[in-house]
């Protein structure tokens, strides 16, 4: 196995999935979950982000291909998909039982777009791509297991916080997530708006 390139992605993946800041979102989503439910919904959001960029790592360069959709086209709609989440989020609508009865926010939009979002997706697509021979795709592999694993330490260890904050605690946390949420939605877009601007205009 390559530990240069094992590490290089290990950094890379863990600085864009950012695992610290998906706790305050993620204890934002769940708020209404007791002990058991919080952990049953980080391990679904945990597997289905390893699904989705171990889907895209091995074949998303012929998916998006066959789709016709560019990468600046996936960005935009997963920035748009996190600011329908972050409106939740400032307005309260999260906290209506009658919201959240007919969707698991583990899978949408803790697992994706949060988790395996625009960034973490082309990150992989792109070391497999450089990857040459059965030695760089096993320390690509690892990598995507290890950054996964230190997810999953960390929205486990989001427990610990609930207990510390308590409710009031939470509901104010929920507020502040949903300005970042807000504002990584709206970075999202406007990547990939620059991106459309120089793949088409220049």
């Amino acid at each position: 196995m390559d530990l240069q390139l094992f590490g290089t992605a290990v950094v890379t993946l863990f600085v864009i999935v950012d695992p610290p800041g998906s706790v305050p979102i993620f204890l934002a989503l769940t708020r209404s979950m007791d002990f058991r439910a919080r952990n049953r919904a980080a391990w679904q959001a945990v597997w289905l982000s390893f699904g989705v960029i171990v889907a895209f790592a091995v074949a998303g360069g012929q998916i998006l291909k066959y789709l016709g959709i560019s990468l600046p086209a996936m960005q935009a709609a997963g920035g748009l998909l996190l600011l329908l989440v972050a409106l939740e989020l400032l307005t309260g609508k999260q906290d209506d039982p009658d919201s959240t009865a007919t969707s698991n926010v583990a899978l949408v939009p803790l697992g994706t777009p949060l988790l395996a979002g625009p960034g973490a997706i082309v990150a992989s697509i792109v070391f497999v791509r450089q990857g040459d021979g059965i030695a760089d795709y096993v320390a690509i592999a690892a990598a995507i297991v290890a950054v996964h694993a230190i997810i999953l330490g960390f929205l486990r260890f989001s427990n610990v916080i609930v207990r510390v904050l308590k409710q009031g605690g939470i509901e104010v946390l929920t507020r502040i997530s949903g300005l970042l949420v807000a504002a990584i939605a709206v970075q999202l877009i406007a990547d990939a708006i620059a991106s459309f601007v120089h793949q088409y205009g220049g």
